[in-house]
């Protein structure tokens, strides 16, 4: 009888509670990152034309910004301890810009010279680790799910890329829309220098001896394949969709770009309810049931559907099961290290970004291998089943403490 007023009460402390336009510029930083991060995969058709790369160049070159960017969430995170997330937000976005002008201006042609691209786009994706600890140390314990739950609400910006990139590169070319991605990030930057304030308080950096017990901690590892295989199949979809589309079922480059989109919005966007569905069945009881049907859903794909509206609709709901279970996987950390959640953010973090590059380069090497993607996505639907196993025994394992 009471809820609807509980439920304003519990809104009007929240804006009450931390920094809105701290908590904007986090989401608008890490939105407009991680459309860069993945900006090779809708330009990889244009590329690959001009550079006349085969389906495995393909593949390792839309996944390395993925790799590039997992390993350097950790340095981000470093350093966000040391200097505070306001001044590595500006450091890093100056170094995408600057990055992606001299790109511009000195034109890389060869397979080799877009691995220094790849490493730009890599900073982009590092701002996991900046926008998150922004937005999460301006708010109290009872708020921090809503308030990351909308700065992670950024990674809708690997949608932007696949929506717009491959249009655009049709009409200017790939290289100038390397250049024009800086557009966004110099008015994200304005913005961000305007609303973010610097949190007037910072946890206490922890010592590296502190990383010792968790990396020792088989629940550590644990999360750390759940959200590769989540988090990675999310990501990589993302990066590599927009070829597979293209050469799969011979869609036009902005089609194929919009489809990707689609299904990448939908995995974005309905991440924060796979939260609330662990919140109430519980993380370990979620993530089974998730882990198999993506199994089925990728073994369905792998078989190779006849039809690109089938493939879609099993691309859609493959998506959101992965987006769901990105979701649950964040509902599991503060669970079971509640004192060790920083760490476990950024561990976890990278694991995701590891996962995604497997999955994008395995696709393209499965390609020029076989002349098949099947046997990439039938490896990926294993994975999923093997993760299914795994959450199970450790639902035994974790018994009393999480659900």
């Amino acid at each position: 009888m009471h809820a609807p007023f509980e439920r304003r009460s519990v809104d009007k402390g929240f804006l009450k509670a931390g920094h809105a336009p701290t908590l904007l510029a986090a989401f608008l930083y890490f939105d407009a990152s991680f459309m860069i991060w993945v900006l090779l995969g809708p330009l990889g058709i244009s590329i690959a034309h001009d550079l006349h790369l085969n389906a495995g160049q393909k593949g390792l070159l839309v996944a390395t910004p993925v790799l590039a960017g997992a390993g350097l969430r950790v340095v981000a995170g470093g350093l966000v301890d040391q200097f505070g997330p306001r001044r590595v937000a500006i450091g890093a976005q100056i170094s995408v810009i600057v990055g992606l002008w001299l790109t511009w201006l000195l034109a890389p042609h060869t397979y080799v010279s877009m691995f220094w691209v790849a490493l730009v786009l890599g900073i982009a994706g590092a701002s996991f680790a900046v926008a998150l600890p922004l937005a999460s140390m301006w708010y109290p314990p009872r708020y921090q799910g809503t308030a990351l739950g909308i700065a992670g609400a950024g990674n809708s910006g690997t949608a932007l890329a696949s929506l717009f990139a491959p249009g655009l590169a049709a009409m200017v070319g790939w290289l100038n829309v390397l250049g024009l991605a800086s557009l966004p990030l110099i008015a994200v930057l304005i913005a961000f220098l305007c609303l973010a304030r610097e949190p007037s308080s910072r946890p206490a950096t922890l010592p590296l001896s502190s990383w010792g017990p968790i990396l020792k901690s088989g629940g550590c590892w644990a999360l750390m394949f759940f959200y590769s295989v989540t988090f990675g199949g999310f990501v990589g979809l993302a990066a590599f969709l927009t070829i597979y589309f293209n050469d799969q079922y011979h869609l036009p480059p902005a089609v194929a770009g919009a489809c990707t989109a689609f299904v990448v919005f939908a995995g974005s966007f309905i991440r924060p309810v796979g939260g609330a569905l662990a919140d109430r069945v519980g993380g370990t009881k979620a993530l089974m049931l998730l882990y198999g049907l993506a199994g089925l859903i990728f073994m369905l794909i792998a078989t190779g559907l006849p039809s690109v509206y089938l493939a879609f609709a099993a691309f859609f709901v493959g998506m959101l099961t992965l987006g769901l279970g990105n979701g649950a996987v964040f509902q599991l950390v503060p669970i079971r290290f509640p004192q060790q959640v920083g760490i476990l953010t950024g561990l976890v973090g990278m694991a995701g970004g590891v996962g995604g590059f497997y999955l994008a380069s395995s696709l393209g090497a499965a390609r020029q291998m076989t002349n098949s993607y099947g046997p990439g996505f039938f490896i990926f639907a294993l994975i999923c089943l093997v993760a299914c196993g795994c959450v199970s025994l450790c639902h035994r394992k974790w018994v009393g403490v999480c659900k």
